[in-house]
């Protein structure tokens, strides 16, 4: 009797580990694709809660794509560090979007100004959106592949350094170039551009003069706190392509 139970308990075993397996690699994926003709080190900070997922960060060249297997129910946000420089030990800074002087951010956000691009996974659908509530370094787009709904696409294409007001800009050691520019609530703290005290609301916090130029430059991202809703797209069982400089 014995005899006989081993080798059904051998296929149940290894039925439960091909069953594991394919729920694995039937996961959402998201696949980060660098078009910038520079490298860039994407930052990935879990919600709370959330695993970290690649250490937090890598070095992408240009031309070269990274695919992430996002677990179910995952959330969180990624953005591009530029100007970066660490030496063997993983310890540098980065222009722009640094966490900690750190090549993985290990859950650390990156300091601002920094584009981001912010996914969370539902059971029924996704939401994600690209956001410049704190401000822009890169451009980035999200195009999902596949999916069912609107599955629209989300991004800011335009190169907001080249129009960034000078109150805004972060530039460059030399001072030559605008490597980054600020979001107004970043630059000057203020309740009024931050949607903070009074202003903790739709109705009182507006767009402003600053926000307005975000949005006219990048009409399908989030330029405020209280931006349109409609800046979040959602999706249903699809994957996800982010381009870092799609406009390239």
């Amino acid at each position: 009797m014995e005899a006989m139970l081993k080798p059904l308990i051998h296929v149940l075993f290894l039925s439960i580990l091909a069953l594991q397996i394919s729920v694995e690699v039937s996961g959402t994926t998201m696949t980060m694709y660098n078009k910038c003709s520079h490298p860039v080190w994407p930052g990935i900070q879990p919600s709370s809660g959330k695993p970290v997922l690649a250490r937090g960060g890598f070095k992408l060249p240009p031309n070269k794509s990274y695919t992430l297997q996002l677990p179910a129910g995952w959330s969180g946000r990624v953005w591009g560090r530029h100007g970066c420089s660490f030496n063997a030990a993983g310890r540098g800074r980065c222009a722009t979007g640094d966490c900690g002087g750190a090549l993985f951010c290990n859950g650390l956000g990156g300091t601002p100004p920094a584009t981001l691009a912010e996914i969370t996974l539902g059971n029924e659908q996704d939401f994600y959106d690209v956001s410049l509530v704190d401000g822009y370094n890169l451009a980035i787009s999200i195009q999902p592949i596949r999916g069912s709904g609107k599955c629209s696409y989300a991004g800011c294409v335009s190169d907001l350094n080249l129009m960034c007001p000078v109150g805004l800009q972060v530039r460059s050691h030399n001072k030559k170039s605008v490597v980054a520019c600020k979001s107004a609530c970043f630059a000057f703290n203020s309740p009024r551009y931050c949607c903070t005290g009074s202003f903790g609301n739709p109705q009182s916090c507006k767009p402003t003069a600053y926000s307005k130029i975000f949005k006219t430059a990048c009409p399908n991202a989030y330029s405020y706190a209280y931006d349109d809703p409609t800046s979040i797209a959602t999706c249903s069982g699809g994957n996800y392509f982010l381009t870092f400089c799609p406009h390239h």
